[in-house]
């Protein structure tokens, strides 16, 4: 049976670049399709189907940041990591705003590339398992039905907000795992500024109210990285 490739979308418009980076990714097993402008580019994401961009951001007739905002209004899922010549603050901030999972700067070696495209290609397989059917889940000594948003231990219950439910489920899908902040925040909230951070800091809090009964369950900040829901046997 024959293995399904993973298809990348590749927006470059350096004449000498943008062929050598489809020929390293070719030659890594990915089915690579490549635009030299954003405005080709745009063409081919709404003809095709794709499970990763990768998008230059400064580029003629229309720019990655301006692409990839066109692409978040119709696709909110595929993952997208920008290839910028900048490395100012601003410009990343300014990427994530516009809907980016990650973004690489110029100039970068070709494993750094796989490395990165390798790691969200890995994270956004999490987050498909986590539109799975699966809707109950064991921790520790608690039942949770995120279905009916119930949170069960010792024949009490606690009905959850649906943000609440959602988190709970993301840290479930990840147990034992680290569950990315951005990833959360961006799944969730639909942006990772930085007053939804806040906002999911809170929720995490009252979700660990909620576990506090059974010693063995807890989740642990995982410094810049996210959280882990840690349940030990």
């Amino acid at each position: 049976m024959e293995t399904v490739k993973t298809k990348i979308l590749l927006v470059e418009d350096d004449p000498s670049l943008g062929p050598l980076l489809q020929e390293y990714l070719e030659a890594k097993g990915f089915e690579t399709k490549l635009a030299e402008d954003g405005a080709k580019g745009a063409d081919q994401f709404f003809k095709g189907s794709f499970d990763l961009l990768l998008l230059d951001v400064m580029m003629p007739v229309k720019d990655g940041l301006t692409l990839a905002k066109e692409i978040r209004v119709s696709d909110k899922n595929v993952p997208i990591i920008f290839l910028t010549a900048k490395s100012m603050k601003e410009d990343t901030i300014e990427g994530f705003n516009a809907g980016a999972d990650d973004y690489i700067t110029k100039p970068f070696s070709m494993e750094e590339l796989l490395a990165r495209v390798t790691a969200v290609l890995r994270r956004t397989n999490k987050a498909r398992s986590t539109d799975s059917a699966e809707v109950n889940f064991k921790i520790g000594r608690y039942a949770f039905n995120s279905e009916k948003q119930l949170l069960q231990c010792d024949g009490q219950e606690q009905k959850l907000t649906t943000k609440e439910s959602q988190l709970l489920r993301m840290l479930c899908v990840h147990k034992n795992d680290v569950l990315d902040r951005n990833f959360a925040l961006k799944s969730i909230w639909h942006d990772d500024n930085y007053f939804n951070g806040r906002s999911m800091d809170v929720y995490i809090a009252k979700l660990r109210k909620y576990l506090k009964d059974d010693t063995k369950v807890e989740i642990i900040n995982i410094h810049g990285k996210g959280f882990k829901l840690l349940v030990n046997t």
